[in-house]
């Protein structure tokens, strides 16, 4: 709670990794709050005034993915929201003449992007949606330890620069 909202104000490409992370940190867990507390929240300097809002938040989220049906993949309701806005605010910077660097950024990632789809990626979800979850799946490779290819890095490179625009460019329209 305490990281996604500074990050939901700052940069929504962030925030929008973070909860899946969040969301693989509460399904790693069994949708269990009590081992959620007990278990990864003492690894953070919390005072137990946070701990509690961090259980209540964490409570609250996985109430959601059961009433949702994510328990075991996908994403809650207000991730996707915030995808589709995202994905919106993309479509009008393309559209509008007066972003042209915006549109250079998407054209130097849509090669990548259009690799993504065709390795695989979920073609029912928007560009933007494959450009995080590329990212996202960079993030957790990194975290296992696992090295990223030269190909790899080369294309999440312009995905990575394109959502960083987009997020400047989202937090300004906000």
């Amino acid at each position: 709670m305490i990281v996604a909202q500074k990050l939901r104000k700052q940069n929504i490409s962030a925030y929008i990794i973070y909860m899946f992370q969040v969301e693989d940190i509460i399904r790693a867990y069994g949708l269990d709050v009590d081992r959620i507390c007990d278990e990864y929240l003492p690894r953070f300097q919390y005072t137990k005034e946070q701990i509690a809002d961090q259980r209540d938040w964490y409570a609250g989220l996985i109430r959601m993915m059961q009433e949702e049906g994510v328990q075991e993949s996908g994403h809650v309701q207000v991730v996707k929201n915030t995808l589709l806005l995202m994905a919106d605010r993309h479509q009008e910077l393309l559209a509008d003449p007066k972003q042209p660097f915006y549109s250079a950024a998407y054209y130097k990632a849509l090669p990548y992007i259009v690799e993504l789809r065709s390795k695989g990626m979920n073609k029912e979800k928007n560009e933007i949606e494959n450009c995080v979850d590329a990212l996202y799946g960079a993030t957790v490779l990194k975290m296992q330890g696992r090295e990223l290819s030269d190909q790899t890095k080369q294309a999440l490179q312009p995905i990575s620069h394109l959502l960083e625009m987009l997020s400047k460019l989202y937090k300004n329209e906000e």
